[in-house]
């Protein structure tokens, strides 16, 4: 049993419907997700719920992250699944699988996220994303190194964004493991996250 469990909808305040709109960028760059035949993320809007202004606020950062971010589908698809990976959180790993694929990550690059930057056949700079959202998590920083790579590649405002997204969702995982959320129903089949490696 979750630590805070996850109102139902039914339960949810008025409130959250107006929180939940704040998902819609104003600026979008990119479509909404897939919602047909896609996890809905219940639990965790569910536990939303309990602090509506609060989840507002948030789902105005990840509208951004998921919707007007400067990176690519693709490249936020690997920082995503990567920080899910190295924080061991099935539930965000297991939703991420669907939004990578819609992305255009093959079930083989998905996998291989887990092995990290140092796996074969990412290009430099898909590498030096893996390694930033490593680097962010274990040390807060980018590195020179990394940082140089990255450079090359993407402009100030997509740097910026590679930040934010792991930080965006290191917090959701955060959330998810702390709160010990299930699975939702339609996850469970999805359940195990892989093992954060350096080597394949």
């Amino acid at each position: 049993m979750a630590r805070i469990e996850p109102l139902a909808i039914r339960q949810w305040p008025a409130r959250m419907r107006q929180a939940l709109a704040a998902m819609d960028p104003p600026e979008p760059r990119h479509a909404r997700p897939v919602l047909e035949n896609r996890p809905k993320s219940m639990n965790t809007l569910g536990a939303l719920a309990h602090h509506p202004a609060l989840a507002q606020a948030f789902f105005t950062f990840n509208g951004h992250v998921i919707m007007a971010t400067t990176l690519s589908e693709r490249q936020r698809e690997l920082l995503v699944l990567r920080v899910s990976t190295l924080r061991q959180c099935p539930y965000e790993w297991a939703q991420h699988v669907y939004m990578g694929r819609d992305a255009g990550l093959t079930d083989e690059e998905i996998g291989r996220i887990a092995w990290g930057p140092d796996a074969p056949f990412w290009t430099p700079l898909e590498a030096a994303l893996l390694r930033a959202a490593d680097e962010l998590i274990a040390d807060g920083a980018i590195s020179v190194p990394t940082w140089a790579v990255l450079a090359e590649g993407l402009d100030s405002q997509q740097l910026l964004d590679v930040i934010f997204t792991v930080g965006a969702y290191e917090t959701i995982a955060w959330m998810m493991r702390s709160l010990e959320l299930d699975l939702d129903d339609e996850l469970h089949h999805l359940h195990a996250a892989p093992t954060a490696g350096r080597n394949p």
